[in-house]
Parts: C-alpha cells; sequence; structure tokens
C-alpha cells in the first residue's frame, strides 16, 4: 500500500516548493518531489531560480558590478583603485555559497512546515498516483488526494548551436565560467542575455549580443527600450537586432559563427557562445499516457483560471503553463492552489505582474506599454519623470533613467509603469500596488514621499500625468 497524502507537488521550484509550504501551512499532508542535484552530489531544492538562476546570476551581477564600480564608478567620487584584480575561483565559490545557504534553507522550511521531501523524479499515473524514480533507477509509488505539477522549464536549444557545455553554453554554464572569455557571444538580447552578457562586460569580455528581432526589449515601453539600450552600448554591449544565427561551429580558435542582417551574411568568431533564446514547459515523462492531463500547442499543460487541468484533483503552476516565466508568478500561483485545495480564495492577477532586468541600470515594468495602448485603441495619458532631476539618485551618481506612467484619459486609473534606472526592481513593487487596488495617478500623486529618495521619481512622474510635475517642465 503506498503512502497516502492529501497533496503531492512535483517540482521544488519556486512555484512547486511554495506551494508544497503553503499546504502544509493549511494543515494538509504533504509530499515534494525534486530531482535537482547540486555541486555536492545531493538533492537542491529551489530547482532552476535557486540552483542555476534567479539567485546565482544576482550574486554574480552584484559581484561583477562592485569590479565595475572600481574603474567606472568610484573616480567620481575621488577614489581611486590601481590594479584591481578578481580570484575567479572564489568570484564563483561566493555565488555557490549563496546558492548552498538558500537551497539548504528550503530544506529546513520543509522541515519546520512537515513537508516530506522525496529525491528523484516524478510521474503522474492515473488515479492521483505518483511514480518517483531514484538516481539509482528504483522506483516507488505513493498518492494524494491532490496532485500539483510543478515542473517548471528548461533552455530552448537550437538544433545548429546544441550546447556542449564547455564552448556554447546555456545559462548554467555561462554561470561556471572558470576565467573571463576574451569574446563572449550571447544569442538573444532577452533577461538571461542582458544579465549575464553584463556579468562578463564588466569582467573584461568582449561581448556581443545577436537577437533576431528588429526591436529591442519590445515587451517594455518603447522609451524605456530606447534609454535603456543607449547606456548598454556605453558600456560595451554590442547588441546586434534583426540579426538571424545560422550557424555555430566549433575549431580551434574559437566558436565560429554566421549569422544574417539587414547587411547580409555576417561572421563572428567567439571563445565562449551563451545561447539564451527562451525557455519552454518541461514535461519530459512528467505524466503517463492515460492521466487525462492536456498539453497546448508549445507543450504547456493546459489549466484553467484557478490552475485546474480539468482532471479531479490535478493541478499546475509555475512554467509549465500559460503567463509569464517568473519565478514571482509561479510562487504566487503556488500559494493560490494550495488554497484553492484547502476551500480557500486564492488569488493570481497575471495583468498586474511585475518584470525586472537587474541590469545596470535596472530595467522594470508592470501593466501596458503605451504602443500597447495605442494598438488596442485605448484612451489614455501619460507622464514621465528623469532620475537626473532627482537628488538622490544624483548623490549616488546614478542619474539615468526615468519613470514613466501611463493612467487611462478618461478615469485616470493606472494601466501601466515602466521604469529604467537605479533601484527600480524595488520601485515598481509601488506600482504594482497602487495597480491591485484600481489605483489612479492622482492617487499616487497625493502620497507624499520621503525626501531625498529614488521614489519621488514615481511620485513626480504621477504628478506630471497631470502635467503639474513640480521639478521638471510639463
Amino acid at each position: 500500500m503506498s503512502e497516502q497524502f492529501d497533496v503531492i507537488v512535483i517540482g521544488a521550484g519556486p512555484a512547486g516548493y511554495v506551494a508544497a509550504i503553503r499546504a502544509a501551512q493549511l494543515g494538509l499532508k504533504t509530499a515534494c518531489i525534486d530531482a535537482f542535484t547540486g555541486k555536492d552530489g545531493k538533492q537542491a531544492l529551489g530547482g532552476t531560480c535557486l540552483n542555476v538562476g534567479c539567485i546565482p546570476s544576482k550574486a554574480l551581477l552584484d559581484s561583477s558590478r562592485q569590479f565595475w564600480n572600481l574603474a567606472h564608478n568610484l573616480p567620481a567620487h575621488g577614489i581611486s583603485v590601481k590594479d584591481a584584480k578578481v580570484d575567479m575561483a572564489a568570484f564563483i565559490a561566493r555565488k555557490d555559497k549563496i546558492v548552498k545557504q538558500f537551497t539548504g534553507g528550503i530544506g529546513q522550511l520543509f522541515k519546520a512546515n512537515k513537508v516530506t521531501p522525496y529525491y528523484g523524479t516524478g510521474k503522474l499515473l492515473k488515479g492521483n498516483q505518483v511514480e518517483i524514480t531514484a538516481a539509482d533507477g528504483s522506483k516507488q509509488t505513493i498518492s494524494a488526494t491532490n496532485v500539483v505539477l510543478a515542473s517548471g522549464s528548461i533552455p530552448i536549444e537550437l538544433p545548429f548551436a546544441k550546447f556542449d557545455g564547455k564552448h556554447i553554453v546555456d545559462n548554467a554554464g555561462a554561470l561556471d565560467f572558470t576565467e573571463v572569455p576574451k569574446r563572449l557571444g550571447v544569442i538573444g538580447a532577452g533577461v538571461i542575455g542582458l544579465e549575464l552578457g553584463s556579468v562578463w562586460r564588466r569582467m573584461g569580455s568582449e561581448v556581443t549580443i545577436i537577437e533576431a528581432l528588429p526591436t529591442f526589449l519590445a515587451a517594455t515601453d518603447a522609451d524605456v527600450a530606447k534609454i535603456a539600450a543607449k547606456e548598454f552600448a556605453k558600456q560595451g554591449l554590442d547588441i546586434k537586432l534583426d540579426a538571424k544565427l545560422n550557424k555555430a561551429e566549433v575549431k580551434k580558435d574559437g566558436v565560429h559563427l554566421t549569422y544574417t542582417d539587414k547587411a547580409g551574411e555576417q561572421t563572428l568568431v567567439v571563445d565562449k557562445l551563451l545561447v539564451a533564446v527562451g525557455r519552454r514547459a518541461y514535461t519530459k515523462e512528467l505524466l503517463a499516457e492515460d492521466t487525462g492531463v492536456k498539453l497546448d500547442e508549445r507543450g504547456r499543460i493546459v489549466i484553467d483560471e484557478h490552475n485546474h487541468t480539468g482532471v479531479d484533483g490535478v493541478w499546475a503552476v509555475g512554467d509549465a503553463v500559460r503567463g509569464p516565466m517568473l519565478a514571482h508568478k509561479g510562487s504566487e500561483e503556488g500559494v493560490a492552489v494550495a488554497e484553492w485545495i484547502a476551500g480557500k480564495a486564492g488569488h493570481v492577477n497575471l495583468d498586474t505582474i511585475p518584470f525586472v532586468i537587474y541590469t545596470e541600470p535596472e530595467v522594470a515594468w508592470v501593466g501596458k506599454s503605451e504602443q500597447q495602448l495605442k494598438a488596442e485603441g485605448v484612451p489614455y495619458k501619460t507622464g514621465n519623470f528623469p532620475f537626473a532631476a532627482i537628488g538622490r539618485a544624483v548623490a549616488m551618481n546614478e542619474g539615468v533613467g526615468m519613470v514613466k506612467m501611463l493612467a487611462h484619459a478618461e478615469t485616470d486609473r493606472i494601466l501601466g509603469v515602466h521604469m529604467v534606472g537605479p533601484g527600480v526592481s524595488e520601485l515598481v513593487a509601488e506600482c504594482v500596488v497602487a495597480m491591485e487596488f484600481k489605483g489612479s495617478s492622482e492617487d499616487l500623486a497625493r502620497i507624499v514621499h520621503a525626501h531625498p529618495t529614488l521614489s519621488e521619481a514615481v511620485h513626480e512622474a504621477a504628478l506630471s500625468v497631470d502635467k503639474r510635475a513640480i521639478h521638471k517642465g510639463n
């Protein structure tokens, strides 16, 4: 007789482990299955995000920023450092230590909340049974009233630029270079490409980013994207738009790339190639054929508005379902599903999920862009405010960028906020809260913001919507 649970979660990434903890908090007997292995050969909870994504990339971004600042920002403060060097082993070890701290932390949270962890891959069988296959091939079966599928996503591999883990790498490989590549090629100018491209550019790499789309950061507002592109170019990121990679060949002197842009066929030789063209839902061997769970044309698990698959007691969350592939989106879905299972009112609003790119300057946004509102025929008004007029930003020597706010022309309800500049990954949260409460630009304009702070840029942008910003001409 297999062990019986109230809830089994397959996957311990940000969607899965959060679903498991919340379910346990609600008094449900919960198990969570995951096969991720750390560098020490042991189970490493946290999925892609904690192991080879969000957390390690931020660790390297911060370390590389410190190094960049020595030569590029500190002189403006009257501080000079000569012959600064980097110990690459320590550079990577710091990242690994942070990763282990957080993956181990989830293990402690499981223990504290009485979540039973299983080490292996989980496969949903008919009747809400789950088969677990351990690393040694041994199998066991457990069952539950409810099963939550949180299998996550994996990098998309190009057939003509297959990952070899040494010369052509995915995000995980780009986090573990043992030395700074002299020439780094990046395919894809999305979040991963820009963040990891920034890390190695700051460390001294010549970075070339090849992007197939003709528009840079098309998902955010065009005015914000324009500022970001200009700043990245100043930093030495060579971003080639409307350029399609045709071939990547590993030779003795590097990876030989052939791509096509408006001028025709081009060639480029790099020492390392990071392929970051997106991710796809990972559902390999997740479902037995007779479960009744369906996949869409993109391989994602089909769900309704409550993340239910249509099969009694089977739910799905995170990167394996529709919506943006963001850790915080998956976590909120995990919480919501646990609460729906427990008979409570779960909630996830896909329209107010913030997006962040942790480059320098940071880029963040929530809601609609101006180009989207135009295309949809929605009447709107807009206001913006530059960080160059914010005392705190200038004092930090980071007075680049702006906050742009879009509000409905008739109701003044905030429809979107887009920003580029210092600390905007934190500033966007205020705008998310305002939008969740159906707030207007007038609401934010009337709220007192501390001076001097970066948040004053949000306040002044809200004032600017009504042409009454104090510290700039309207």
